[in-house]
């Protein structure tokens, strides 16, 4: 599943409170000097001197790596405030954290999400972070290092009173899904599942916004709703003060259903960049750091074990 198709289905989940929650129990915007510390979730993040020594020579010089993202996606980039540019989110705090690793600051500029890859292609910016599916034609012209696997999830009622577990139990039930969505066509796919096992099919509801969706799901008019998972975590974690829904983690799905992974878009000009992140982003995972980073936003589930450059196979 492409996580940019699905961008407006997302976006429709933030609200001002949802932000405010965010601001109120995040970290200040770290903005460290090239080579300082930095502090993520209350761990601070030292420079390694060997990772610093595989930039190349200009990014190094200039103690800064250029990074466009597409704003807002969340929970991978928010404004902390609306009519402000200050940032936050999942790729904003891995890119604080990497530029800590590496002793450089990660510089993010918001740009259109299909004016990218032409941008880093120009030279405009190093790499992009910005929830991008890693596949085989972007590979063409820029290279990944692979940070998440991120496909669609179950939403369900505070406590789960339905006790859904996976899309088996939704055979037979009511389900709410937007219009148009990649989460509308897994949904639709499974229906032959249903029949097969006998359970009935699914009473697929749609609607043209998530947010729509989210209300008939408090209102019990559904027993869940189908969404990117991504989205999900940061709804069930958010709304509410976390007291409205929860995300159904299903252990056979663990990135969520049709999962594909996600990755940080590096130019083609600068290999050694791309093998810096990618040891850099390896040794946060190793000691935790984006384990609690991706926990911050309700999504810790989509977070790899490896750090992989170019994983997608097809």
């Amino acid at each position: 599943m492409n996580a940019r198709v699905t961008r407006c289905l997302a976006a429709a989940v933030v609200t001002t409170a949802a932000l405010a929650t965010l601001a109120a129990c995040g970290d200040p915007d770290p903005a460290p000097a090239a080579g300082g510390t930095v502090t993520i979730n209350g761990v601070q993040i030292k420079k390694d001197p060997a990772l610093h020594a595989m930039l190349p020579d200009g990014i190094r010089k200039e103690g800064k790596v250029r990074v466009a993202t597409d704003v807002p996606y969340p929970p991978f980039e928010m404004f902390v405030k609306e009519g402000e540019t200050a940032l936050t989110g999942l790729d904003y705090d891995l890119g604080q954290a990497l530029g800590g690793k590496l002793g450089v600051t990660f510089a993010f500029t918001p740009q259109k999400f299909d004016g990218i890859v032409p941008a880093i292609q120009a030279g405009k910016f190093d790499v992009a972070m910005s929830a991008i599916t890693d596949n085989k034609e972007r590979q063409q012209v820029v290279d990944f290092v692979d940070y998440s696997q991120s496909g669609s999830a179950i939403l369900v009622g505070n406590d789960n009173p339905a006790k859904i577990a996976d899309l088996d139990d939704l055979c037979g039930k009511k389900v709410a899904v937007q219009t148009a969505t990649n989460q509308l066509d897994l949904l639709k796919a499974h229906q032959a599942k249903c029949a097969k096992a006998g359970k009935g099919a699914m009473e697929i509801q749609t609607f043209p916004k998530d947010s729509d969706a989210q209300l008939a799901l408090r209102s019990g008019k559904v027993v869940a709703q189908v969404l990117t998972k991504p989205a999900a975590g940061w709804v069930a974690k958010t709304a509410d003060a976390g007291k409205a829904f929860d995300l159904v983690e299903d252990p056979a799905a663990p990135g969520g259903y049709n999962a594909s992974p996600n990755g940080i878009a590096v130019s083609k000009q600068q290999p050694e960049l791309t093998d810096a992140i990618q040891k850099a982003l390896q040794a946060l995972i190793d000691d935790g750091t984006v384990t609690r980073i991706y926990d911050k936003y309700g999504v810790a589930s989509i977070a790899v074990k490896e750090a992989t450059k170019n994983a997608a196979v097809d």
